[in-house]
């Protein structure tokens, strides 16, 4: 039912009156009497009984009546809230497990320094399905890893992470993969580059935890692909080999992107945001 049809009706009975109805509402008084037509033919009743100085509320009329007051009053104190709107109340946050290592902590300072009465809200999990919490609404802004290219996608700002293939400095490495998760990006570009440099017999360990993953690397017990922030922060720069790839061949960068139709109210900071 539309809402404008039942604050049509509202103003009539109110005015008890069609002409000065449509007086109150700025609509010409033909127009008023189609709209109440029209709600009378939805609803299947007559609204209104005509009298010499104006209309009185049928039966049916008055039982819709305060039902209707209840709903119109609703749409316009929504439509003074939407008005009103002036700055983002709360932002919900996804990303990787790698980008909450690497740089959640420091984007989360500098919102709650910048926008002290905002609150936040995160999500973590892999890149695939952080990508399909923010296409479902179910976020409003996402850290991933390389560019979606999504036609639904806006790529508000990106952010190069140092990363390097790490090895152990005590011992020799044993021919395994260690990585976060199967999927993830960087484990994956680490494992295509072992079988173009036609190492196809590695194993492969999958550790969730960082510093145990840093940890067995620096035991010999295979190889991983890692962001130096997070090599750093948990102490192994100095226990292992890093080694920098010299050429790149797919989009490793950190990007934070937003759906293009549900741009947040602060992404113009967000898109001159600078992260370490």
């Amino acid at each position: 039912m539309d809402s404008t049809l039942l604050k049509v009706f509202v103003a009539v009975a109110n005015q008890k009156s069609i002409s000065l109805g449509a007086n109150a509402l700025g609509f010409t008084q033909s127009n008023v009497t189609l709209r109440i037509k029209q709600l009378e033919k939805v609803l299947g009743y007559l609204l209104f009984h005509r009298i010499p100085k104006g209309v009185i509320l049928t039966k049916e009329g008055s039982k819709l009546y305060p039902y209707a007051l209840d709903i119109v009053k609703k749409v316009e104190e929504a439509q003074l809230q939407m008005r009103n709107i002036s700055h983002q109340d709360i932002l919900k946050i996804g990303t990787s497990q790698a980008n909450a290592a690497i740089r959640l902590l420091p984007f989360m300072e500098k919102l709650n320094k910048k926008f002290p009465n905002m609150e936040l809200e995160l999500f973590t999990n892999g890149t695939p399905n952080v990508l399909n919490s923010l296409l479902d609404y179910k976020i409003d802004i996402a850290f991933v890893t390389g560019d979606p290219k999504h036609k639904d996608i806006l790529v508000l700002n990106k952010f190069d992470d140092d990363l390097y293939m790490v090895e152990s400095k005590i011992k020799k490495s044993k021919n395994c993969l260690i990585g976060y998760r199967p999927n993830s990006t960087h484990y994956k570009y680490l494992e295509n580059y072992m079988k173009e440099e036609k190492n196809i017999d590695f194993e492969t360990i999958i550790i969730e935890n960082y510093e145990v993953m840093l940890g067995c690397v620096k035991s010999g017990m295979g190889k991983a692909f890692l962001s130096k922030v997070i090599i750093d922060k948990y102490g192994y720069a100095e226990d292992l080999k890093l080694h920098k790839f010299q050429k790149i061949n797919c989009d490793l960068e950190t990007h934070l992107i937003c759906r293009k139709d549900y741009i947040p109210m602060i992404s113009n900071y967000l898109k001159k945001m600078k992260l370490n």
